[in-house]
């Protein structure tokens, strides 16, 4: 009983129970110790998590912009974004939104634009409205992702969610991060594509013949030494330490950027210190958005655009979360974690800042996996990964330092990390078994994590069904598993109901 009281009291009295010494005032607002956690650990995570994903700064306005209307995407009205203008914003929103959801959530997540949206917006949407009209689009469904998380509803159908599934989420979104690794194992030329045979090869007739391919070798093998010792800090030295030996090897060899002529150069960007380190921002994309959307297209189809986008974002950002809680050891067994809500509502307003300042919908990034690799496990990891990308608005040509090379090595150790939670599942039950490996293999070979989920929910109400025990399915997730039959079926139903 003395023990026990004397936790309570220090608890209460914000006191560190083994010497009754008060906690700093950091470690109370974060709650770090009760996480088991250190300001240390917190702060080398939010590191690893910004360098992790700090390739957004740079891909994001690649994907939506250009530096002119030849090779950027244009919309119905022939505009264009340009791609320092969408740099800006894309560092301003990923920064202002990952720092609340650590202040508000108190969790290590980071948000940032979503790859999948930004890319549908880049080459689905602008073809039939104007940039303003795509980012007004995506507003209206950051709104409809926050009324539906502040009233609750968006928790209950997380909740609804069986344990199986959501593990079957976390598996599947390691595969889909190693998935996001295999590109930079073909631009690394780790893999290259074969014109017969098996879809790729290991490197280039079965050797590694680049500076760059063994770069990323080097870095995969620190990081994954470093971290299966447990050293502090192994991600953050090996992306560090591998990033030094690519910057000394681009100043002795001077490979360049990679293309036809020069297959053995670096892809997306060159290793190299820049000329100059600051460049004052231009923001001139804030509030640059419209809802004329619905006039120039009509009310149906530009609801089937909402829909659409809103169903990437409400589950993808679910899946995102619960793998991220279950790696991070935040989840109980079923899945939950703490302050869903408040996370959730933080998500949604991603959306709404997204479309607010034309960086597209912004959402809770996987790569946040490598600063919980890391040992982050509070919202102090966040706050220094959002303040990162806000000092990266001025620093965007430091952004460019870390090749993709190196970046891909981490993302396939943390893919390793995640793909153990398989062994949460009961496989013995093929009614269990076939939705977790639709669920799996869907979200890497669909490049959605939305997609993945989606199947999944389908699979998992249908075979409980057939199998005589549908009673143990959740009414909402019958509704949400509907939802994903017309989520599926919107174009033929957009088009028989345009007709």
């Amino acid at each position: 009983m003395t023990i026990l009281g004397t936790r309570r009291d220090a608890a209460e009295n914000d006191e560190t129970p083994t010497t009754g010494t008060r906690r700093p005032a950091l470690d109370r607002l974060f709650k770090i110790t009760e996480r088991g956690s250190t300001t240390g650990r917190e702060i080398r995570g939010g590191l690893v998590t910004f360098f992790a994903m700090a390739y957004i700064v740079i891909l994001n306005p690649l994907i939506l912009g250009g530096t002119s209307a030849e090779n950027a995407p244009t919309d119905v009205a022939g505009g264009w974004l340009a791609t320092a203008q969408v740099g800006a914003v894309t560092g301003l929103a990923a920064g202002v939104l990952t720092i609340l959801c650590g202040l508000v959530a108190n969790l290590p997540f980071a948000l940032a634009a979503g790859l999948g949206i930004n890319s549908f917006l880049a080459v689905a949407v602008i073809g039939d409205v104007t940039w303003p009209e795509a980012m007004g689009l995506v507003l209206i469904n950051g709104l409809l992702i926050v009324l539906l998380a502040v009233t609750g509803a968006r928790s209950a159908i997380f909740n609804a969610v069986p344990r199986q599934l959501k593990a079957a989420i976390t598996v599947g979104i390691g595969l889909f991060i190693a998935f996001i690794a295999f590109i930079g194992f073909v631009d690394a030329g780790f893999v290259t594509r074969t014109p017969g045979g098996p879809p790729v090869q290991l490197g280039d007739g079965g050797s590694i013949t680049t500076v760059p391919t063994m770069i990323f070798v080097l870095g995969l093998l620190l990081m994954g030494i470093l971290v299966a010792r447990k050293v502090k800090g192994g991600l953050l030295i090996g992306l560090v330490a591998t990033t030094i030996v690519a910057i000394v090897a681009e100043a002795v060899l001077r490979l360049g950027p990679a293309g036809d002529d020069n297959p053995g150069g670096w892809h997306l960007s060159v290793p190299a210190l820049p000329d100059s380190i600051v460049s004052v921002p231009d923001l001139s994309l804030l509030g640059q958005f419209s809802l004329g959307a619905f006039d120039r297209i009509g009310a149906l189809a530009a609801t089937m655009l909402v829909f659409t986008l809103f169903f990437t974002n409400f589950f993808d950002a679910m899946g995102t979360m619960t793998g991220l809680a279950k790696q991070g050891g935040l989840a109980d067994a079923d899945g939950n974690f703490p302050r869903i809500k408040s996370a959730l509502v933080v998500e949604g307003v991603g959306a709404v800042v997204g479309g607010a300042t034309s960086s597209s919908s912004n959402t809770v990034f996987v790569d946040s996996a490598a600063g919980i690799g890391e040992g982050a496990r509070t919202g102090l990891a966040s706050v220094v990964t959002g303040g990162l990308f806000l000092v990266a608005m001025f620093l965007t040509p430091l952004t460019a330092v870390v090749p993709i090379e190196v970046a891909s090595g981490a993302l396939v150790v943390v893919g390793a990390m995640m793909m153990r939670e398989i062994k949460e599942i009961d496989l013995g039950d093929f009614s269990v078994a076939l939705p977790v490996f639709l669920t799996v293999v869907t979200m890497p070979l669909t490049y959605s994590i939305a997609n993945g989920i989606g199947i999944g929910f389908i699979a998992w109400v249908l075979l409980r069904f057939a199998c005589g025990r549908g009673r143990e399915v959740h009414p909402l997730l019958w509704v949400v598993a509907a939802g994903f039959l017309v989520y599926f079926v919107r174009g033929p139903l957009s088009a028989a109901l345009g007709a």
